[in-house]
């Protein structure tokens, strides 16, 4: 990705991104899609911003695959859209933070070759909306063993980060170390990179919002795994709620570190999943509330401040939450789940 020329063009960028994101599926849509077949799911995206993928694609795809392709198809082409529209110092902006999805993919890749998942499988959960070319993303998909996924990312901004994680994937035997290796990659040089300003202000404070959120998440899957491990080895810099000292502590005792939370900037948002973390240690309820405060959260700031580039971000993390909650759905029907299951697993706001 290279900046287009000129200055930075929000107000138009903004009131695109505000027409796409009022097409966006409501919570009752899921409520519908809950009580679908995956046909009857295809038929309903059909109906809506996905027609042209589904038409696409429907001649070699039926079933949750047809699902699942025009979900990523879909999503890429929106990201793209957005970058054709932006200018200046915005493109630079909104394309650096797409590089999550290239992080994205390199996780998939590793979990997917770590639980013995086809080639198909992991493919279907690519989303091709970052930095990565096709070649790349080709050779990932054709890598026989993590080992040669950490040889074909060398010349990339994880390369370094992956090599020395991958000493520890082989000594712990969890994946932990190279999936926090490459958010830390991707968050320590986005947080590095931006120039920090009125214009980019509400920017930051989503971004620390997302690494804060990413250090709990890590800290506890480490603190439930068992593994020996310190979670202050796996801190991301450039959150606000803890400090590296901080969070191993805090790991070793999941009250306290539930207690941070709820004593934080986040607490309102997260108060009733922290409940049901207390009471029932989902793991699974507790991300799943995570991904929901970052959505009001950005959505706020980005309603707050229109003519930044908040707007734009919160757009693609309302538009991620749709294509995850969707793929839900579809995989969770195709598994025989109940309608009562499947929300259970959904982020509605």
């Amino acid at each position: 990705m290279s900046a287009s020329a000129g200055s930075s063009n929000p107000e138009y960028v903004n009131a695109r991104v505000r027409a796409r994101r009022s097409a966006l599926f409501a919570d009752e849509d899921y409520r519908k899609l809950v009580r679908m077949s995956t046909a009857e799911i295809a038929r309903f995206m059909e109906e809506s911003a996905y027609e042209e993928e589904i038409n696409a694609l429907g001649a070699r795809h039926s079933g949750v695959d047809l699902v699942e392709y025009a979900l990523n198809r879909n999503l890429a082409k929106q990201f793209d859209d957005i970058l054709g529209w932006a200018n200046g110092r915005l493109y630079d902006l909104i394309a650096r933070y797409l590089r999550k999805f290239d992080a994205w993919n390199v996780k998939t890749v590793v979990r997917g070759i770590y639980s013995d998942a086809s080639r198909e499988e992991i493919e279907s959960d690519l989303i091709r909306a970052g930095e990565f070319d096709d070649r790349l993303v080709t050779r990932l998909l054709d890598a026989g063993s993590i080992e040669e996924v950490v040889d074909v990312l060398d010349r990339t901004m994880f390369g370094d980060a992956l090599v020395d994680a991958f000493e520890e994937y082989e000594e712990s035997g969890v994946l932990v170390p190279l999936e926090n290796a490459v958010d830390r990659v991707f968050y320590e040089n986005l947080l590095s990179e931006v120039t920090w300003d009125e214009a980019t202000e509400q920017y930051r404070d989503i971004l620390m919002a997302e690494v804060d959120f990413r250090n709990a998440r890590n800290a506890l899957r480490l603190a439930r795994s068992g593994a020996e491990v310190d979670p202050g080895e796996y801190y991301i810099e450039g959150g606000r709620l803890f400090g590296r000292a901080e969070l191993s502590a805090l790991a070793a005792n999941i009250d306290e570190l539930v207690q941070r939370i709820r004593d934080s900037t986040y607490g309102d948002d997260l108060s009733e999943a922290l409940d049901d973390l207390e009471e029932a240690e989902s793991l699974i309820a507790f991300e799943r509330a995570l991904d929901t405060a970052l959505l009001e959260y950005s959505s706020s700031l980005g309603n707050v401040f229109p003519l930044s580039v908040s707007p734009v971000i919160a757009y693609i993390l309302a538009k991620e939450r749709e294509v995850d909650n969707i793929r839900a759905i579809a995989r969770a029907r195709e598994a025989g789940l109940s309608p009562e299951q499947i929300e259970e697993e959904l982020v509605i706001l």
